[in-house]
Parts: C-alpha cells; sequence; structure tokens
C-alpha cells in the first residue's frame, strides 16, 4: 500500500517555489494587493482555506492507510481501534471475518470499490468549487475596477472645458483627472492577477491530492483482488468446484501426515476448509434444485 509522502513531498515544493517568488516580488505585489486590499484580501482567505483543505484530502489518507495495515496484519491481538471513513462500507462487510483470507462476490466486492471511489471523489468537490470560486472572484475584481475607470474617465471628460482657452489648465486637469480610471484599472488587473494565481496554485495541489487518492485507490483494489476468495452468484467458492472436479489429488494432500504421525496446522487448515466449501456447493446446489420445486402448482392426481 503506497503512502501519502510523494504527494505531500510535491505539495510543498511546489509551496515553497510559489513562497520564494512571492519574495522576490514582494514590493510589485504589495503594490498590487492595495490597489483593490479589500477584494485581494477575501481572494487569500479563499486560498488559504483551499490549501489546508487539499492537504487535509492528502493526510485523512493515512488513516485508511494505517487502518488497512493493521487489518491486513493479521495478529492476534492487534485490533482494529480507528474506525476508517472511507473505508467504512468495507470496515462493516469484513467485520468479524479472517483478516488473511475472506470471501466476497465479484458483485459484492466492485460495489464496495464503487462505494469508495465515490467517497473519493466526493472529498475533492469542495477543492474544486474553491478553484472556481478564486477565478469568479478574480473576474468580479476586474469587472468591479474596469466600472469604476468607465465612470471616471466619463467625469474627466464632462469637467473638460477647451472653450476657455487655457489648455495648460486644460492639461492639469485632465491629468488630475486620470488619477481615477487608472485606479481602477489597477483594481481591475489586481484582482485578476490574485484570482488566476490562486486558481492556478489550488489546482496544482488538487491534482497531487488526487494523485494520492489514485494510488490509495489501486492499491487498494489490489489488495482486495489478492486477499478476496472470489465467489459466483450462487455464492459458491472456486475451491469447492476444484476440490469435487479432482477429488484424487485432494485426497492424498489431506490424508498425508507428517513425520511426527499427526497433521500440521497448515494440513488441518485446508481440511477445514476443503469440508467447508463441500457444505457450501452442496447447500447451493440443494438451492438451485428445490427453487423450481416450490414454484411448480401441484399436478391434479389421475
Amino acid at each position: 500500500m503506497l503512502s501519502t509522502r510523494q504527494s505531500v513531498f510535491w505539495m510543498v515544493i511546489y509551496l515553497a517555489i510559489v513562497a520564494t517568488v512571492c519574495v522576490l516580488l514582494a514590493q510589485p505585489l504589495r503594490d498590487a494587493f492595495m490597489a483593490n486590499w479589500g477584494f485581494n484580501a477575501v481572494i487569500l482567505g479563499v486560498l488559504a482555506v483551499g490549501i489546508l483543505i487539499n492537504f487535509r484530502q492528502v493526510l485523512v489518507l493515512n488513516t485508511e492507510i494505517n487502518w488497512i495495515r493493521v487489518f491486513r496484519s493479521g495478529q492476534p491481538g492487534i485490533s482494529v481501534t480507528t474506525e476508517p471513513r472511507l473505508l467504512k462500507p468495507l470496515a462493516a462487510h469484513l467485520g468479524k471475518r479472517r483478516r488473511d483470507r475472506f470471501s466476497l462476490s465479484a458483485l459484492a466486492l466492485r460495489t464496495i470499490l464503487d462505494g469508495i471511489r465515490e467517497r473519493l471523489d466526493e472529498s475533492r468537490e469542495i477543492s474544486r468549487y474553491l478553484i472556481g470560486t478564486l477565478i469568479f472572484l478574480g473576474l468580479l475584481g476586474t469587472f468591479w475596477g474596469l466600472l469604476g475607470t468607465i465612470a471616471a474617465v466619463g467625469q474627466v471628460i464632462d469637467g473638460l472645458e477647451v472653450g476657455s482657452g487655457d489648455f495648460a489648465g486644460v492639461f492639469a486637469e485632465l491629468k488630475r483627472g486620470l488619477q481615477a480610471p487608472l485606479g481602477g484599472m489597477g483594481t481591475a488587473f489586481s484582482s485578476s492577477l490574485f484570482g488566476l494565481g490562486g486558481s492556478l496554485v489550488l489546482g496544482f495541489l488538487d491534482l497531487q491530492a488526487g494523485h494520492a487518492q489514485n494510488r490509495f485507490f489501486n492499491g487498494l483494489e489490489e489488495w482486495l483482488s489478492g486477499v478476496t476468495q472470489l465467489v459466483d452468484d450462487l455464492g459458491v467458492p472456486p475451491l469447492a468446484t476444484a476440490t469435487l472436479a479432482e477429488p484424487a489429488l485432494a485426497e492424498p494432500a489431506l490424508a498425508e501426515p507428517t513425520p511426527s504421525g499427526e497433521p500440521d496446522d497448515a494440513t488441518l487448515r485446508l481440511l477445514i476448509e476443503t469440508i467447508r466449501s463441500e457444505r457450501q456447493l452442496i447447500e447451493a446446489l440443494l438451492t438451485r434444485h428445490a427453487a423450481p420445486l416450490a414454484a411448480e402448482p401441484d399436478r391434479p392426481e389421475a
């Protein structure tokens, strides 16, 4: 089972690179932030929340991985104390079963895996929503600044008095009037800068969180496929079919004693498993043949 260290490592490295770039561009970024500090503060707050959520999505997998490690160890005296959240359907289904080997139908195995996949996808919906929120806030700040720019330009044009002949005074008035439109442009572009930059950072973190979840799911699927004894639709495990089909091969192995004259633990376990499988096969066959007889109506006597 793969750990989450690789994803956490790349997430930390990426944030370190972003922080280094921000330090190198501290003064321009400070001026851009102060151009519209209200919108930009909201954008940075959403970015901080998104970073925490993405790290939580990766770190919460450690609880699931630890549960699997404890469960798959199968050592007596070791109990699974922490109940998993993503693997709750699997934990409820396994219950007190043997940890080294258990039986599941192909349909049950696929249902459990599909449920876990849906839980993993649902956990990433908040992060994806925050990415869209950052883009929306950046565009909202842009339109807000452009609206202010258009209004300020209109006021400047209305305030110009060219007919007076004082071109020096008109030019000075034009310079004073352009300060407001330029401030609106700063508001627009600064919000776009922080909004799109924040969505880029959050998108990379969400990508790494998705990679961590995919590796976890693939490892879980491989483990379940390796330890699960699949049964068919009748509930008959493959061991029962193989035992009845080749009894000549099974009986010598079960009857072969150890040098001490007594069967060892492995032979006893195989014997018990064979008896259980034969019983399951007989019950399945009886169920299959009893169903048509129960559904057939009583025939009238001649």
